[in-house]
Parts: C-alpha cells; sequence; structure tokens
C-alpha cells in the first residue's frame, strides 16, 4: 500500500505564520496542473515498491482554489496510471473556497474526506493571522459540507495566539466539539524566519509566547479532546475512533508515498525527492521532459530515526520489532539506559514490544525520539 500526495502551490492570501511554498498569482494555475498531470504519468514507477495506491490527498498551498475541471484532470490522470485499492481521497479547503456547487462537485467526484483550514473560530484571530475567511464562513462551511454528505470531516486549529489568558483558546476547543467534526488537528503557532510573524519578531514588533504558555494550551486541548471522547492518536491530531486519517497514518507508519507538484516530497523506504520549490521552474522542467529535484539516499540510521520520529508520536508507537526485521538493528538493547530511564519517568511504557508515550510524555516526544535516534 501506497498514498499520493500532490500539492497544489496556490493560496489567496500570505498566512503571517506560513513558510509553505505556494504563490498568490494564479496566473500559472492552468500550467501547473498540466505539469502534475505530466509529473504522475512520468512517476508512475516510484512506487513499484508499493504499487497499489489506497490514498490521495490533495494539499497545498489551498487546493480548494483549483476548479472541479482542474481537479478532475488530475484525478483521471492518476485513475489510469495507477493500481488503486482507495480508502481514501481528501482535500484541503478553506471555509471562503466552500460553495454549494464546489462541495457538490467534490463529492461526486468522489472526495470522501475534506480537512477544512479553520484556525480559530474568533475574527480577531482570524485577522492577526491575515487568513481569508471569517468565524461565520467558517460554521457556514462545516453545515453545508455535512448537507452535501462529506462524513469525514476535520478541521485544523491553531493554539499559541498571543493573548493575556487562555479564554480564546478554551472558546475555540468548545466550539469546535459542540459542532464535533469527527477529526481536529491542532497545530502551535510557530515563528518562522521568513513569515511576516518571523519580521515582526526579528524587529521587535511581536512578542511570542512562551514555551509555558503553549505547554499550558496543549493540556487544556487534551483534556478536553478526552472529555469528548477524542483519541489523541497522534500529537497534533484528534479523532473519533472512527474517524483516524488514513493518509496520514500511513506517513507516520513509514509506508511509501509519491509527492507531486513544486515543493512536493516523496519517500520509497530507501530515500526522498524533493521536487523544486518554485513554479516556473517547475513548469519550465516539465515541459523539456525533466522533473527539477534533488534525491537524498537514506543510510539505515537514518531511516531507523525518521520512523522513529513519526512513529513515537502516534497511540500505535514504535515498533521494535518492525525495527529489528527490516534493519537488522536492536534498539531495545542499544538504548536500554534511555528506555528505562523514561520509563521510570512516567513518559513512555513498552508493550507488546512497542515504545508507547504516555500522555504525560507526548508534549516530549520529538526530545524523548532524538535520545533514542541511533
Amino acid at each position: 500500500m501506497s498514498g499520493i500526495y500532490l500539492h497544489i502551490p496556490f493560496c489567496k492570501q500570505a498566512c503571517h505564520y506560513c513558510d509553505f511554498h505556494f504563490s498568490t498569482s494564479t496566473l500559472m494555475v492552468d500550467s501547473v496542473v498540466e505539469m502534475i498531470c505530466k509529473e504522475l504519468i512520468m512517476r508512475r514507477n516510484y512506487l513499484k515498491g508499493d504499487p497499489v495506491v489506497e490514498t490521495i490527498y490533495f494539499g497545498g498551498g489551498t487546493p480548494s482554489l483549483l476548479n472541479l475541471n482542474q481537479i478532475e484532470k488530475i484525478l483521471n490522470t492518476i485513475y489510469k496510471n495507477y493500481s488503486l485499492d482507495l480508502k481514501e481521497i481528501t482535500i484541503e479547503t478553506n471555509p471562503d473556497d466552500l460553495s454549494n456547487e464546489k462541495l457538490a462537485g467534490l463529492n461526486h467526484l468522489g472526495f470522501d474526506r475534506l480537512s477544512i483550514g479553520i484556525q480559530s473560530f474568533h475574527d480577531n484571530v482570524l485577522k492577526f493571522y491575515n487568513r481569508a475567511h471569517n468565524a461565520r464562513e467558517s460554521l457556514e462551511s462545516i453545515a453545508m459540507a455535512r448537507e452535501h454528505g462529506f462524513e469525514k470531516l476535520s478541521i485544523d486549529l491553531m493554539y499559541g495566539f498571543p493573548y493575556a489568558d487562555h479564554s480564546l483558546w478554551i472558546s475555540d476547543l468548545q466550539l469546535a466539539l459542540t459542532i464535533d467534526p469527527g477529526h481536529i488537528s491542532s497545530y502551535c503557532l510557530t515563528i518562522e524566519p521568513q513569515t511576516a510573524l518571523g519580521k515582526w519578531t526579528e524587529k521587535g514588533k511581536y512578542l511570542p509566547t512562551t514555551d509555558d504558555f503553549n505547554a499550558d494550551q496543549f493540556e487544556i486541548m487534551q483534556a478536553k479532546m478526552k472529555e469528548a471522547g477524542y483519541i489523541q492518536y497522534e500529537i497534533s491530531n484528534f479523532a473519533k475512533p472512527h474517524a483516524f486519517a488514513v493518509h496520514n497514518s500511513n506517513y507516520w507508519k513509514g509506508v511509501s508515498y509519491l509527492g507531486i507538484g513544486p515543493s512536493a516530497h516523496s519517500y520509497d523506504g530507501q530515500s526522498r525527492q524533493h521536487n523544486v520549490a518554485n513554479n516556473v521552474k517547475y513548469v519550465k522542467g516539465l515541459m523539456a521532459n525533466e522533473l527539477i529535484s534533488e534525491i537524498d539516499r537514506l543510510e539505515r540510521e537514518e531511516i531507523i530515526n525518521e520512523y522513529l520520529l513519526t512513529s513515537i508520536r502516534t497511540i500505535w508507537g514504535t515498533d521494535l520489532r518492525l525495527i529489528q526485521d527490516r534493519y537488522q538493528f536492536d534498539l531495545k538493547y542499544k538504548k536500554e539506559k534511555e528506555l528505562n530511564l523514561f520509563h521510570k519517568e512516567g513518559l513512555l511504557v513498552l508493550e507488546d514490544e512497542k515504545i508507547i508515550l504516555t500522555e504525560k510524555g507526548r508534549i516530549l516526544a520529538d526530545s524523548i525520539a532524538e535520545k533514542l535516534f541511533v
């Protein structure tokens, strides 16, 4: 099994925190879509180790900016060139793009999961983030999606907003859980150098929240989600038992995937490939039958560390048998001292030859993983 990720590098406007690759100019949309289809054909043998595709994921950028014909063209290219046993087809959307016509069209095209970029239900927060939608549009988009038969809904929320207390965050969580979408992804507001927030911080115009403040909000989120019956199946992802994201879960389990489009990443189990993060270069290259990209051949230790870093964040944990069988490395023996220490501190448990973080350990997931690196 494997997955296909499609990076659609266009947005209406730049969010103040975002450092992903995108363009606010739509002049090249048709050309990029054309070359995405060409790349799909050129790389149809990339997944030869895991040739059956079970998930398709449109990310970005803002995939919902594409019209239905453009989306259908990409899907048809996949259907004609890949072996499929589809379990999930997801598209990331923004509330302001979700008209009745667009939702009906997405449903007709076979999408069974929508990820809606809400971020907050407060207009002042959305304005600070420079989001293109308002709180009313957020609520309307979720209601319309349900009216059009979308049962698998995920919403994105962001914490770490620089406010004096936690009232706005608690309010966002309470409203989200009242709506009960089934899946909620939540990420901390981070300061990236080339973003508007990064530049304001550098000039002293913005004071970021502290790690303690963010940790408090994370713990508030954990408690509220648990109380509402949502399972924290990955550090930043909460879902009802029936609503785990298949595509992203496969990422975290080390499954191969093909990334298509400008700046997209691919992984075949042995190497990572990174497409050029420039729309013009991407299009010109493919017009000349050349995909401009970099390939990183991974050493055994790098593969183990990447698997460790992603899997330890999940409810399934890091499978020690898998590491032993696939890479001939006895992590349990090599890191016995560190594992025993983390266990004594109540940060993890060993269950059925799997390293599983406790609720206390989840907030320290990355630092725990780094200390277990080989």
